[in-house]
């Protein structure tokens, strides 16, 4: 099997994870080199995973040896360097969420499928056991028509989290609890519950934190199947909770927990499946298994190797970000 050679762009709080997992998946891909915008940072990260370190983005772009770039910069800086990417034939695994507007996001994706390249985005919770035992059971009809669907995220981040300069801005994260922490919850909801027709939020940045952006959002969902449906997404419940995602059907209510999976049946009976990685809630962001981005990228490789698209691709990510967009759009206009 020949490896697939890849590049790290970014060495910064999502890349660990992503290092881990690579590390597992050796057999099958090379990482050719790390490059990010503090050589301190890259030298430290690329010497306690055991990567080289390259001298440049524009090294790796003109590297006709390298098939892929692994982007985990900010997401405004996302637009250029897929563009750069597309234009020299590498396939690009980005780092949710896609960009910090609809407009930019749409673009990635229009490029990746016009250069006929590969775009995988970061939604690892797909791969999670535990959703994916919930997808099963959607699947099978178990659950029996979606009447209600919903979403209760309440995390915790401290104000030092927010004290890192851009983070929760617009310009360079495009938003905040919705395109940071929410968007992960909701790519899942959207996957097992269909697209959203309309909605009714509201937005606001509470007394807890000092930010630019939100840290509380909720809406009122109708979906276009017809069921109806809830979001509610903060990062002020200290000290933060797992999150909650719930399908009620017409033979059944299944609700997902952090990793608790319960599906209650019409008939009396009970199922449950337990995960018992956590999901990053609280005050540690990064407090999760890497095992959800060793199956992503794994998949992403096995996608530029046999030429396939990815299980998670750019339009998942655009659908997410659709649905965030238009739920702060309705915000602003109620206040």
């Amino acid at each position: 099997m020949r490896k697939i050679r890849i590049a790290m762009v970014g060495a910064g709080l999502a890349a660990t994870p992503h290092a881990l997992a690579l590390n597992e998946l050796r057999e099958e891909v090379e990482v050719v080199a790390v490059v990010g915008r503090s050589p301190e940072r890259v030298e430290r990260f690329a010497s306690a995973h055991g990567f080289p370190v390259g001298a440049s983005v524009d090294a790796i772009l003109n590297d006709a040896t390298i098939d892929a770039m692994l982007v985990l910069t900010p997401p405004n800086t996302h637009l250029e360097l897929v563009e750069q990417a597309a234009a020299m034939r590498k396939h690009v695994m980005l780092e949710k969420p896609l960009d910090v507007s609809m407009s930019r996001a749409t673009r990635i994706v229009d490029i990746c499928r016009t250069a006929e390249c590969k775009l995988g985005v970061v939604f690892q919770n797909r791969f999670r056991p535990v959703v994916q035992r919930l997808a099963e059971v959607k699947a099978s009809g178990a659950l029996g028509s979606i009447a209600c669907a919903g979403l209760d995220l309440r995390w915790w981040r401290p104000q030092s989290y927010y004290d890192e300069p851009g983070r929760g801005t617009y310009a360079r994260d495009g938003g905040g609890v919705l395109l940071t922490q929410a968007i992960h919850s909701l790519d899942i909801l959207l996957w097992l519950a269909g697209d959203v027709s309309s909605v009714a939020a509201a937005t606001a940045t509470t007394a807890l934190h000092t930010m630019e952006s939100e840290d509380f959002a909720s809406a009122s969902l109708t979906f276009a199947s017809g069921a109806v449906g809830h979001l509610l997404a903060t990062t002020a419940a200290f000290p933060g909770f797992p999150e909650r995602i719930e399908l009620i059907g017409d033979k059944g209510t299944a609700t997902l927990e952090g990793g608790h999976l319960r599906v209650f049946f019409r008939d009396g009976s009970i199922d449950e499946f337990r995960d018992p990685s956590s999901s990053g809630f609280g005050a540690k962001p990064m407090d999760f298994s890497h095992a959800a981005h060793r199956a992503l990228l794994k998949d992403f490789f096995d996608a530029v190797r046999d030429d396939r698209a990815p299980s998670v691709s750019g339009d998942d990510a655009l659908r997410v970000q659709r649905l965030i967009e238009r739920v702060t759009a309705d915000a602003g206009k109620r206040l």
